[in-house]
């Protein structure tokens, strides 16, 4: 059995490259924070089916001032569109909403098999397709098109509970013709909507459920656990100044291909959790 001291210093250290990966990516950190959750969780004594749960919504709360600081810091290097990840996060937002709570109604197993495999198609996409645009120059201003693609990817992440850059960096780059680095730095802007949209999702599905607001592995409000929060902000959310500090300092498609090699070992780690494989890799 974990004890309380130990899975404490497991989450701190977590936060610690959950804010890198943040700020370096545009991403939220889950390929790190949701597995090592899942661990702490059942090594306390929690049945793996809400151990799931927790590490989702949870990992939202840890998401929302991760990707706040990281878009701070983006923003005063000029790298946030702030009207692209408005339209994109509240369309994503309204997605992530539902997607918890079909989460909430579903098999987890079929969920991260099919999320690992659209993850890992995404990278593939990414690594061959030739975007016009990389540079960081703005691309054209369409709305319209951003609420298609926010509102479908945003049902996505509330599956998985997740702020979305891994899915929304690939589109932004392929499909919507964003620079590798304004695309990051936009990507971590909209993370603060979708992670709010989600997190509503798992908390009134946490509620809904009846799960106790005292557990064996802390205080939990629906599916989020406050002292895993606490813990795995107190970290992230610096580390993400740094994070952002280094993209801008990587040329665009080295940044890119750091980008796609994360979105391979998130794909596969979601599959095999997804298949119940247990291997070294």
């Amino acid at each position: 059995m974990l004890s309380f001291a130990m899975a404490a210093i497991a989450l701190l250290i977590t936060g610690l490259g959950v804010g890198f990966a943040s700020g370096l990516l545009g991403v939220g950190g889950c390929f790190i924070m949701i597995p090592v959750q899942y661990w702490v969780y059942t090594s306390m004594g929690m049945d793996t089916a809400s151990a799931t749960m927790i590490a989702f919504g949870t990992n939202l709360l840890v998401v929302l001032p991760t990707a706040a600081s990281g878009a701070y810091a983006h923003t005063k290097k000029g790298s946030v569109w702030w009207k692209a990840a408005i339209v994109l996060g509240v369309s994503g937002a309204i997605g992530a909403v539902i997607g918890a709570t079909i989460a909430a109604m579903s098999p987890k197993y079929i969920l991260r098999i099919i999320f690992g495999l659209a993850v890992i198609g995404g990278a593939i996409r990414m690594l061959t397709a030739k975007p016009p645009e990389v540079t960081g120059k703005k691309p054209a201003d369409n709305p319209l098109l951003w609420v298609l693609w926010g509102f479908p990817l945003g049902i996505a992440t509330g599956i998985i509970g997740i702020g979305g850059g891994v899915l929304m960096v690939p589109v932004m780059v392929v499909a919507l013709s964003f620079g590798i680095h304004l695309a990051v730095g936009t990507s971590t802007a909209l993370m603060i909507f979708t992670s709010i949209g989600g997190l509503i999702g798992y908390i009134y599905n946490g509620l809904k459920a009846g799960i106790p607001f005292v557990s064996p592995v802390g205080h939990l409000i629906g599916y989020v656990n406050l002292e895993s929060w606490i813990l795995l902000a107190a970290t992230s959310v610096p580390m993400a100044q740094v994070g952002a500090r280094t993209a801008h300092r990587l040329p665009a498609e080295q940044l890119k291909y750091v980008f796609i090699a994360v979105m391979l070992y998130m794909g596969w780690t979601m599959i095999k959790s997804g298949l119940g494989l247990h291997t070294l890799i």
